[in-house]
């Protein structure tokens, strides 16, 4: 006999046929639930600002992002011109941006690994602050 869930309990000859069944949707499960995971490509996107947009130099700048940081990625980094200002653990959301002074501006996500170190993927904006 076979036991199914502590209380069911099926003669012999049905688990032939439920056996093979509950292996079968056990493994769909698995698969589908693991796919996206798996097969997601990093990336990284900025939706906001945009490349080459002017921004006021007197209001808040929102940095609009989303990413996905692949098997070998772990959070981001963002950069202003060269120069590391946060690391960014959400991996899509909204983010103030520091003021910048009047001219062109480089905004960059980076993909980093547990270590901190870059993997080669990233997007980066150039902006005019005015």
């Amino acid at each position: 006999m076979l036991v199914l869930m502590r209380r069911h309990v099926l003669p012999s000859n049905k688990k032939d046929i439920i056996m093979p069944r509950l292996t079968t949707l056990l493994a769909v499960a698995a698969i589908t639930f693991a796919a996206p995971a798996l097969a997601a490509d990093p990336s990284v996107t900025i939706t906001a600002p945009t490349d080459g947009a002017k921004l006021d130099a007197m209001a808040q700048t929102k940095l609009v992002y989303d990413v996905v940081p692949g098997p070998k990625g772990d959070h981001t980094h963002l950069y202003i011109d060269g120069k590391e200002v946060a690391i960014v653990r959400e991996l899509k959301g909204t983010r103030t941006l520091e003021t910048m002074t009047p001219g062109g501006h480089e905004i960059c996500i980076k993909v980093v690994n547990k270590a901190h170190t870059p993997i080669g993927v990233q997007q980066c904006i150039k902006v005019t602050v005015e």
